[in-house]
């Protein structure tokens, strides 16, 4: 059988800009209007390295499915590899946000404070100054001083403006200071008092008469302007205002005791000097005192190895005056020690000198100083 002829199929000419095919025959490209000469007669051109041109919506589609892909491969990695993917991916990815970790606070220990010491006490000297005057004032031994202070010893002369290291005072239980009242107020509270309630028929001179107190007194303790009193009125009656018994009772009745005098001048560990005649000691008036009752003032010298210096005395009144007859004659101040105590003469001795008793409390103990001769401004070698 004789062979048929076989004709040639035409061949499609490729465009090298936008891949489109065309007729063989083409000039241009009927996409995107390139010229197509130069080509071969399969259509293809002649090129010395391939070349991919790719068309705009077909990058646009490309660039699509690869931030696609980025996503959900950032999505996956997120979740965990081991999570299971979805068969076929949804068309809106969510990326969920990563949790933060904020660490919590470290707890820090509090610094529990520690005791500060006391700092040293430091001390200019004025005049008339002493070691021993100083040791007295800060309540610390002159043998402490002198540790603190090198230079000194017990026979050194201070001189006016010198700096002084002064230890802190020992710790000791001492009175807390009481304030200092005027006499009318001190006397009224030192006063002993009684509460009494009027009762029927009473009358305010009975009352007075009853506890010995002058009407008077019970009439400004308790603010009255006239004798008038009521059934029920509460009362205070001041014992210290009773009236002076006349003549001697045959089974007389002890009254109450006094209360501790409230020491006013001087103050603890006040200095005096030679330029110094006397010194006035004042205290606040416990109330009226009776015909047979006095303060009993005492003053006693307590200066190491000078022996017994004692002054007491009987007075009236809320104040005593030194004389510079009890001053010593020393350089060296002398320590002096004072207090005050209501007392009662009771009779007389058969030496002819008068009989005390106590009466009350006796006040605090109170110190001061005084030198009866220039210190010596010879420094000592």
């Amino acid at each position: 059988m004789a062979k048929k002829s076989e004709k040639p199929v035409p061949k499609p000419v490729i465009c090298a800009t936008c891949g489109s095919k065309n007729a063989e025959d083409s000039s241009r490209c009927a996409v995107c209007g390139a010229s197509l000469r130069g080509q071969s007669a399969s259509g293809r051109a002649r090129r010395t390295s391939p070349e991919v041109t790719l068309s705009l919506p077909i990058a646009l589609i490309i660039l699509a499915v690869l931030i696609v892909l980025s996503v959900g491969l950032t999505y996956l990695l997120t979740r965990g590899l081991g999570a299971g993917v979805a068969a076929e991916p949804e068309a809106t990815i969510t990326l969920t946000p990563t949790e933060t970790i904020t660490p919590s606070a470290t707890p820090t220990e509090t610094q529990v404070p520690s005791p500060t010491p006391l700092p040293t006490l430091e001390y200019f000297v004025v005049e008339n100054d002493s070691l021993l005057a100083i040791a007295v004032r800060y309540d610390v031994s002159i043998q402490s001083i002198l540790q603190m202070n090198p230079g000194l010893n017990s026979q050194s002369i201070l001189t006016v403006g010198q700096r002084l290291l002064l230890p802190q005072p020992t710790p000791s239980p001492s009175p807390e200071p009481t304030a200092t009242l005027p006499p009318e107020e001190a006397t009224r509270a030192a006063c002993d008092t009684i509460i009494y309630t009027v009762e029927a028929n009473d009358t305010l001179g009975g009352i007075a008469d009853n506890y010995n107190v002058n009407l008077r007194a019970i009439m400004d303790f308790n603010g009255m302007s006239s004798e008038t009193v009521f059934l029920g009125q509460v009362l205070i009656i001041p014992l210290c205002e009773r009236n002076p018994t006349p003549g001697p009772s045959p089974t007389p009745t002890p009254p109450p005791p006094y209360p501790a005098a409230n020491l006013l001048l001087p103050q603890d560990g006040a200095a005096f000097s030679l330029a110094d005649d006397s010194v006035t000691l004042q205290w606040a008036a416990v109330g009226e005192l009776r015909e047979n009752e006095f303060y009993e003032v005492t003053v006693e010298d307590i200066t190491e190895g000078t022996g017994t210096r004692k002054l007491v005395d009987y007075v009236k009144d809320t104040k005593y005056i030194i004389s510079s007859d009890f001053r010593p004659s020393e350089s060296l101040p002398h320590i002096l020690r004072w207090w005050i105590e209501v007392v009662r003469q009771t009779g007389i001795s058969a030496g002819g000198e008068a009989i005390y008793v106590s009466g009350g409390a006796a006040s605090i103990k109170r110190d001061f100083t005084w030198s009866g001769a220039a210190p010596d401004s010879t420094p000592t070698p």
